[in-house]
């Protein structure tokens, strides 16, 4: 990262490097998708990740992605890591979200209490090619289109329109300043004029809707949801296998040792946080840890939800901490530069969102099943939404996927050089078009290897558990 005081290109000079690119990998070649050559089987890029998961979660994993075309692909990032791999890119980096599909998109809260649209996701994150991340956004929104029987027509028009925006936003950045870029957000008003502008009635009124539903669901929600009263105390509810309270995990001796362990990650993790809310968290006593399953590309990881109390048995804060593995993206984009794979996941957020929770931090725990692994910690819910692909009518999908590219755009924006991607993509459509491509070649390959985990499953290869709700 340069200091102040550092040499630093002119504009000009970053739009050159930009324009510079366009020979190295030409815009219109990003349509132009093949499976590399000694591309590995899907499932067994599927099972090297489970390895390292938790044995009787791992079912639940290929059960969810058996489910669709969709659903598989929220669960293979590490496929589509290697396929991107092949593909031409430009050479300008920025901070990658590394799982950009359309549902790690969402409603979220500032720390101002101010609900806002920004990406949600960052288990993969790590500096990379800025093209890998619009790409998998593109194939995402093929996909579920394709789920919803929308026209070739009508899937192309999605994805130039996601990629327009995303290019348009960029070169918008491209003549602001440094400070501008960084305090820019989409919130509520703005989702709202969006609407407004370019959806129906009945669009409207299911945007305003969602944004009433993420304004519920909010920690208080969550604590009713979660935790019941039983002999006088407040305890997490037990609703096997996607909640199971630490209690019901291990004997007696083997769950006195996983709570202690996890409340030492808790007051180590402190450590990571600014000290204002050092101090916040200080005012709170656990009463309470469970074993959680996550969403699809993450079932098997080790999660573990915590319930601390503050001013009395009615105030509440649930904490979410989650097993940060290595970037799917390391082994092409290179190995991440900080100490700890969850400050790696912590940064990253920081760095991509407008407004990151506050108790978001990290830590490095000894003794979780015998060996070190990393966590990250943020709260389990502050009045999030996601959006519902499956009801979405094709002017509902591509006003969303304008939304998603605007909000990537402002994320590469932040860590990227804007100006250098703005001048490579231009003010024309050529790779708005060739995306289109890339995201039709995809989402066939998608298919297939859906195609072959069910394949797999039938054979006896791998188990897939009957279907458990998210």
């Amino acid at each position: 990262m340069a200091t102040p005081g550092a040499q630093h290109l002119s504009p000009r000079e970053r739009a050159a490097v930009g324009k510079a690119a366009r020979a190295r990998a030409p815009r219109s070649a990003h349509g132009e998708f093949e499976p590399p050559p000694g591309r590995p089987d899907p499932v067994d890029v599927i099972e090297d990740q489970s390895a390292q998961r938790v044995p009787e979660l791992v079912p639940i994993r290929y059960g969810r992605m058996l489910e669709s075309p969709f659903r598989f692909y929220r669960g293979a990032a590490a496929i589509m890591a290697g396929d991107l791999a092949a593909t031409p890119v430009s050479g300008i980096r920025a901070q990658l979200c590394g799982d950009a599909h359309l549902l790690n998109f969402r409603l979220l809260a500032s720390p101002e209490r101010r609900l806002v649209f920004d990406i949600n996701d960052f288990d993969e994150t790590l500096p990379g090619p800025w093209e890998w991340d619009v790409q998998r956004l593109a194939a995402s929104l093929v996909i579920a289109a394709r789920e919803n029987g929308f026209t070739d027509a009508e899937r192309a028009d999605i994805v130039r329109s996601t990629v327009r925006s995303y290019r348009e936003r960029v070169r918008t950045y491209a003549r602001m300043g440094n400070l501008d870029v960084w305090y820019d957000r989409a919130d509520a008003d703005r989702l709202t004029e969006l609407a407004a502008d370019q959806l129906r009635s009945r669009g409207r009124r299911q945007v305003s809707r969602a944004l009433a539903r993420a304004r519920s669901r909010d920690t208080l929600h969550a604590f009713a949801k979660l935790t019941e009263m039983a002999d006088g105390e407040r305890r997490i509810v037990s609703d096997p296998p996607l909640l199971v309270p630490v209690r019901e995990l291990l004997p007696d001796h083997e769950r006195e040792e996983l709570e202690t362990r996890i409340q030492g990650l808790l007051t180590r993790y402190a450590r990571s946080l600014h000290s204002d809310r050092r101090a916040l968290l200080a005012q709170y006593r656990i009463a309470g840890m469970a074993r959680k399953v996550v969403g699809v590309g993450s079932v098997g990881t080790r999660c573990w939800v915590i319930l601390l109390l503050g001013r009395d048995d009615e105030d509440p804060l649930l904490l979410q901490a989650k097993e940060a593995g290595e970037s799917v993206l390391a082994p092409y984009a290179g190995v991440s530069t900080y100490g700890t794979e969850g400050e790696r996941v912590v940064a990253g957020q920081r760095l991509m969102q407008a407004a990151s929770d506050i108790f978001l931090g990290w830590e490095r725990a000894d003794g979780f099943e015998g060996r070190q692994r990393d966590f990250y910690v943020r709260q389990l819910r502050d009045w999030k939404g996601i959006a519902e692909p499956a009801v979405m009518v094709p002017a509902g999908m591509r006003a969303f996927g304008e939304l998603c590219g605007a909000t990537l755009a402002r994320a590469h924006a932040r860590s990227g050089d804007r100006i250098a991607i703005a001048a490579y993509l231009g003010s024309g459509d050529v790779f708005d078009r060739a995306l289109a491509r890339f995201a039709e070649s995809y989402a066939d390959l998608n298919e297939r290897d859906h195609q072959a985990l069910a394949d797999a499953v039938r054979a006896g290869r791998v188990t897939a558990a009957a279907e458990v709700a998210e």
